[in-house]
């Protein structure tokens, strides 16, 4: 009997994810059908219920495989030299996220689906709780040693609200731009940051980087 290699189908298990994601975010995740999606993953149907079942299956293992994500880019994070720089960089590559309409499109899909479906919505929570916790942690890692002005979980807050607002700007308004949004992260930033590490210019670089991505 051949023996199956894990890497390989953890592989097959992504390469499915990939193809799913862009579909739902083409399509929506209702109006996509498994035949789309075995398409795009030039695979057979046979092939792709033997890794997952269902569709709901795949949505189910994109919003958990997004959290494992989240929860490696924060561990990674928080164990940089510079707690500082990785907070910056963090908040960077959240905003390179909002800039990807593919990105945003799913997981609009991802929110009106937690709406409906328990199961997701419970996937959903648990993947805000990873990147609350994750940045709560690294927060921690840039006041160690020094007395925070205000509770880190306050901090917390106030970053995931903002990034959640241009997130939803992003959607509802096309005209809010990269800029806007990195000058209102940076004040956030400056108050979540010890003085002497608060960023001084940072905001043309992340516009020069909207640019970059554009």
């Amino acid at each position: 009997m051949r023996k199956t290699d894990p890497i390989k189908q953890q592989e097959r298990r992504l390469h499915i994810l990939e193809a799913a994601a862009h579909c739902f975010a083409e399509h929506g995740f209702h109006a996509t059908s498994t035949a789309q999606i075995c398409k795009r993953a030039a695979m057979s149907p046979g092939n792709l219920f033997h890794y997952y079942a269902s569709k709901a299956d795949i949505i189910e293992a994109l919003i958990a495989s997004d959290t494992d994500d989240i929860r490696s880019r924060m561990r990674a994070a928080g164990a940089a030299p510079d707690a500082c720089q990785a907070l910056r960089e963090w908040v960077d590559g959240q905003l390179a996220l909002y800039r990807d309409p593919a990105f945003v499109r799913l997981g609009m899909e991802v929110l009106a689906e937690a709406v409906r479906n328990p199961r997701v919505h419970a996937l959903v929570m648990a993947n805000e709780a990873e990147r609350k916790t994750g940045l709560l942690t690294l927060l921690a890692a840039v006041w160690k040693g020094r007395e925070a002005p205000r509770p880190l979980a306050q901090m917390a807050d106030t970053l995931l609200l903002l990034l959640d607002g241009v997130y939803s700007r992003s959607v509802v308004d096309p005209a809010f731009g990269a800029e806007a949004a990195a000058s209102l992260l940076d004040q956030a930033l400056e108050r979540s940051l010890p003085p002497a590490t608060a960023p001084r210019d940072p905001a043309p670089r992340r516009g020069q980087a909207a640019k970059g991505r554009a």
